[in-house]
């Protein structure tokens, strides 16, 4: 009786930390139609909150090379925010407008969302805590943070605005 007692209670608490599946969480794009992360199976994702009068905006450029460069591995995905110096101001014709006019963007970028704070969005909460990746936990510092996930939906690694879209520090992990 005493075995089956510890067995339930370590299969409890094993349980509470047991990472679960960013492909479940839900998300739009920037026409607000629904986007199912899982379709991304078998492919690498690039995660970067985007920001349209940033310091880092030029960085569409590379994301859009590294989106083309890399399209049978690699699905970049931009998520516009508009936490950072409010360099995101734009509604979601305004920032289609201006990657595509600017930058010739055609990955996909999806509803501005919240990436930190009470009203985060449940991606950011999954690539932000060990707790629910199953790797590391980060924070979200600035605009063009990118998080990179492998062909299971797991977490590789994250990396801070200052590293390029086409660093070898994220090109060697594709």
């Amino acid at each position: 009786m005493k075995t089956i007692l510890k067995a339930k209670l370590f299969s409890s608490v094993s349980d509470t930390k047991e990472k679960q599946s960013i492909y479940n969480i839900a998300i739009n794009d920037i026409s607000n139609k629904p986007v199912s992360l899982s379709q991304f199976k078998g492919k690498k994702i690039l995660f970067v909150n985007v920001a349209s009068q940033c310091g880092f905006t030029k960085q569409y450029a590379e994301l859009q090379k590294l989106s083309e460069t890399y399209k049978d591995q690699l699905t970049v995905i931009g998520l516009p925010c508009n936490q950072f110096g409010n360099q995101e101001p734009g509604n979601a014709s305004q920032i289609q407008e201006f990657c595509s006019l600017n930058f010739g963007v055609d990955f996909l970028i999806t509803e501005k969302i919240r990436v930190k704070g009470n009203k985060q969005h449940p991606l950011y909460a999954w690539l932000t805590s060990k707790n629910l990746n199953g790797k590391k936990n980060s924070k979200v510092r600035w605009n063009f943070q990118k998080y990179l996930v492998d062909e299971q939906g797991d977490l590789i690694d994250y990396f801070y605005s200052t590293t390029k879209p086409l660093s070898s520090k994220i090109t060697s992990k594709i």
